[in-house]
């Protein structure tokens, strides 16, 4: 298993909060965001949110462009655009 696979893993399926980390991601694949437009998008606190994005770039699977607060957008990293396979499979085991 890769590196990637393994942080993807532990991220989403060996951790409190996987699940909705699993949900930033899938948004942030479909498009980009703000964490403001992410909690509403998700029905999630900001500071949840923000916490989660947090974990997310410190893993290397987002990244930001912009200023701070509301002007921060979120993308998916190359890393995770790269294993975006690893990822869906990871979302095919949570579904079972």
């Amino acid at each position: 298993m890769r590196e990637v696979e393994r942080a993807l893993y532990w991220i989403i399926l060996g951790t409190m909060g996987g699940n909705n980390r699993a949900r930033i991601l899938k948004e942030l694949i479909k498009m980009p965001q703000n964490t403001n437009q992410l909690s509403k998008i998700l029905n999630l606190d900001f500071k949840t949110v923000q916490h989660h994005l947090k974990v997310l770039e410190k893993n290397k699977l987002v990244v930001y462009k912009g200023g701070g607060g509301f002007a921060k957008i979120y993308f998916p990293s190359p890393m995770l655009e790269e294993n975006i396979d690893s990822f869906n499979n990871i979302l095919n085991q949570i579904k079972k």
